[in-house]
C-alpha cells in the first residue's frame, strides 16, 4: 500500500516489519535513530516471547497448557504485565474487549501470522455459526500478583491490548534512555513520549488509500492514537468475508458498521481498548466515546466520517515540506502489501 512510501524515511526515522505489520519510530535526534530501533526491537522481541499465540514456545502457549481452576501457574513479571493490560481493558470495556476469544479466531482460520492467511485467502472453511459448549469471559481469568489461575482448555489472545502496551512501554523506554522525544507506531497503535519536535508530532490518519484522509497533531509528552479497523486485517473464509474483531457475545466478527474508529487518549492501549470497544458496540459507539470524554473519529461503512469530543480540525495540507508529517495509521498492513493497493 502506498500510503508509507508517501513518507520519507529521513535520519530521525527507522521502519521495518514486524507483526505482519509495519513498526515505524521516529526521534527528535537523529544521531541516535539506529540504537532507539534496536531497543524498540529488543522490546518486542521480549512482547512476542511471552504472549504470542502463534510460536508455541512463547510463554504464554507454554503455561496455558499446564494453569486450570483448580492449579495457578507462576508467569514471568512481563506476562503478568501484559495478562493484567488485557483484563484491565476489559473491565474498562464492561467485556467488550476480552482476550479470551483465542479459539473463536482459530475457528476463522486465524491461527497463524496474517501475512500466511492473506496468502491463502479463500482456501480457508469455516462453519456458518461458531458455538461452545462451555462460553468463557474474562471474569474467568484470576491473576494474583504472579499467578494466574483459569479454566482448563481456556486458551487467550492478547494481541491488541500487547501490541498497543509494547508502542506505550517502547516510547517511554527511548525518551528514557535517550533523552529525546519519540514517537512509536505499530500498525494503527501510535505512542509518543519526551519533547515533541518543533512542528510537532503530525500523523496521518487513513486506512487505505482510497479511505478517508486526515492530517492532526499530536500533544508533547505521553500520548496515544488508535485506529481499529475492519478493513486491514480482515480475509476470506471461502466465499465468507471476516474480520479480526470479534464479539464476545458471538465470538463471531462484529458487524462491520464502522470501517475504522481512531481514538486519541493519554495512552496508546487507552486509546486501544476504546477503539476496539466502539467497533464492537456498532450503532452504540457514538454515545460510548462520548461518554468517554475522548476525542474520535469513526468512518461508517459507507464512508461517512463522524467526530465526536472536539477530535482536531485538520492540519493545512502539506505539500513540499512532507517531511513534517511523521506518521500514518495503517492498522495491520502487512509487510507484503506495503507495494498494492488492496486494503
Amino acid at each position: 500500500m502506498p500510503l508509507l512510501e508517501t513518507l520519507p524515511v529521513l535520519p530521525t526515522v527507522r521502519q521495518w516489519a514486524v507483526w505482519s505489520t509495519t513498526a515505524r519510530i521516529v526521534v527528535t535526534d537523529a544521531t541516535i535513530a539506529d540504537e532507539a530501533a534496536e531497543l524498540v526491537k529488543e522490546q518486542l522481541a521480549e512482547v512476542d516471547a511471552a504472549c504470542s499465540r502463534f510460536r508455541e514456545d512463547s510463554e504464554l502457549m507454554r503455561l496455558q497448557a499446564q494453569v486450570s481452576a483448580d492449579r495457578a501457574v507462576t508467569v514471568s513479571p512481563l506476562l503478568a504485565v501484559l495478562i493484567g493490560a488485557a483484563l484491565e481493558a476489559a473491565e474498562k470495556s464492561d467485556g467488550v474487549v476480552d482476550p479470551t476469544l483465542a479459539d473463536d479466531l482459530a475457528a476463522l482460520g486465524y491461527t497463524e501470522d496474517y501475512s500466511t492467511i492473506q496468502a491463502r485467502a479463500g482456501r480457508i472453511v469455516v462453519p456458518i455459526t461458531l458455538t461452545r459448549r462451555i462460553r468463557h469471559s474474562w471474569k474467568d481469568v484470576t491473576l494474583t500478583g504472579r499467578r494466574l489461575r483459569m479454566p482448563a482448555g481456556l486458551r487467550l489472545d492478547l494481541g491488541a491490548t500487547a501490541k498497543a502496551w509494547a508502542a506505550d512501554r517502547a516510547a517511554r523506554a527511548v525518551s528514557a534512555h535517550f533523552g529525546v522525544g519519540v514517537l512509536v507506531s505499530l500498525g494503527g497503535d501510535i505512542a509518543t513520549a519526551g519533547p515533541a519536535p518543533a512542528n510537532g508530532w503530525q500523523v496521518l490518519v487513513q486506512d487505505g488509500v482510497d479511505e478517508p484522509a486526515t492530517r492532526v497533531g499530536l500533544d508533547a509528552g505521553a500520548a496515544g492514537l488508535a485506529t481499529s479497523s475492519t478493513v486491514s486485517r480482515s480475509w476470506r473464509n471461502g466465499t465468507r468475508a471476516v474480520h479480526h474483531i470479534l464479539n464476545p457475545a458471538s465470538g463471531l466478527p462484529a458487524e462491520p458498521i464502522w470501517r475504522t474508529v481512531s481514538v486519541s487518549a493519554g495512552s496508546c492501549l487507552e486509546a486501544n481498548t476504546l477503539s476496539t470497544a466502539a467497533i464492537v458496540s456498532g450503532e452504540d459507539a457514538p454515545a460510548r466515546l462520548r461518554a468517554s470524554g475522548h476525542p474520535a473519529r469513526l468512518v461508517a461503512a459507507d464512508g461517512t466520517v463522524l467526530t465526536v469530543n472536539g477530535w482536531p480540525a485538520d492540519l493545512p495540507q502539506i505539500e513540499a515540506d512532507a517531511e513534517q508529517v511523521h506518521e500514518v495509521t495503517l492498522p495491520e498492513v502487512p509487510e507484503h502489501q506495503l507495494t498494492s493497493h488492496a486494503a
